[in-house]
């Protein structure tokens, strides 16, 4: 964000979507720094998004669930189990999932969507 905000700034127009987790908003048991770090993120956003939005920009963040990723490639298939059992969708995101709603935050669609936190799970919290 530093080294593309003088640039947007100068040209009144932009877009950053930041990419942050579920546990930044509720916090995870054995992951507190993981959780504090996404949680600084969303603070970030907010802010940033505030800070920039007279000058155009546009500031955003994709908060995301279980996501089939590589990060989750450890997972036992019982791991698994036990966690798509809990999301109501019924399944793991895939990362298309996220790839939809920052295609969409991208868009002119979103002009008006500032600061916001966008979450992408399942409704699993």
């Amino acid at each position: 964000s530093r080294a593309v905000l003088p640039e947007m700034i100068r040209e009144h127009s932009g877009n950053v979507i930041n990419i942050t987790s579920v546990w930044g908003e509720k916090g995870a048991s054995c992951e507190v720094a993981y959780s504090a770090a996404k949680a600084g993120l969303i603070g970030f956003t907010k802010a940033l998004a505030r800070e920039v939005a007279i000058s155009g920009i546009r500031v955003n963040c994709v908060s995301c669930g279980m996501i089939d990723t590589k990060m989750n490639g450890e997972l036992t298939e019982e791991d698994v189990r036990v966690i798509v059992d809990d999301i109501p969708a019924g399944r793991i995101g895939k990362p298309r999932d996220v790839a939809n709603v920052v295609r969409f935050l991208s868009g002119e669609g979103a002009d008006y969507i500032h600061g916001q936190v966008v979450r992408v799970d399942g409704c699993w919290i």
